[in-house]
């Protein structure tokens, strides 16, 4: 059997799958927000000085990187709601597939929010509560704006593998992206036109992804005042900042 391109350029262009891949942006997009609010929690639990706080922030990290997300996505799905029977009229599959999915990538966000938080040095802390401001000013105006530059990198990297883990929601049926193919698979059997479209769908939403991140990223890359890199990597002082160091000499 012949690729049909005909079937494929079809495919790309249906309604049914573009309304699948915009079902797995959202899914991905809220799924991530959730996860990223809940990691840096249970970051802050981590960092605590208090064992037992330190001890349940290890224990949600250890338990939900342990499971595998398919068997979160069954439970949330269908075991919560056999237990606690009124979720069945609130948790329908797009809701059980962001929860599920938003769980297990927190414990994995935990980490990399904790790791941008220790490679901030504590000093910075320290100097910043001598002038006077309180912890919270302390972690939103000094700790936190450092520690999103280095957690960038990591955390575009887990909502690119967020949007491809939707499709695991197929099995409690979320009509995202790789539903909608396969639908029309069970259907026509052009495996190779359909799953193209479908890979193709992938590509150019995981291209936009990183040309985002990287945005952001340049957004976050700072230099310090006075200080410049020149084309062999060296740094230089600028003009200012030479001005003043000629000065004192």
């Amino acid at each position: 059997m012949d690729f049909d391109t005909h079937e494929f350029l079809k495919a790309l262009t249906s309604p049914e799958f573009l309304h699948g891949a915009i079902t797995a942006i959202e899914a991905a997009f809220v799924a991530q927000a959730g996860a990223v609010v809940l990691g840096f929690i249970v970051a802050l639990l981590r960092r605590s000085h208090l064992l037992g706080v330190r001890a349940a922030g290890w224990t949600y990290v250890w338990f939900f990187r342990a499971l595998p997300t398919l068997l979160v996505l069954f439970m949330v799905y269908f075991a919560v709601p056999q237990l606690i029977p009124v979720l069945r009229n609130y948790l329908s599959s797009f809701v059980a597939a962001v929860v599920g999915l938003a769980i297990v990538e927190a414990a994995y966000m935990a980490e990399i929010i904790r790791a941008a938080l220790l490679s901030v040095d504590e000093g910075q802390g320290l100097a910043a509560r001598a002038l006077g401001m309180t912890p919270a000013k302390v972690m939103s105006k000094v700790v936190l704006p450092q520690a999103i530059r280095v957690a960038i990198p990591a955390t575009g990297n887990e909502f690119i593998g967020m949007i491809k883990y939707t499709s695991l929601a197929s099995v409690i049926a979320l009509s995202e992206l790789l539903t909608k193919a396969g639908n029309q698979v069970s259907v026509t059997f052009r495996y190779a036109e359909y799953y193209s479209a479908a890979a193709m769908y992938y590509l150019v939403i995981v291209s936009v992804v990183m040309f985002f991140q990287s945005r952001l990223e340049r957004r976050y890359r700072w230099l310090s005042k006075g200080i410049a890199a020149d084309p062999d990597g060296a740094r230089t002082v600028g003009p200012a900042l030479a001005g003043r160091v000629g000065a004192g000499a």
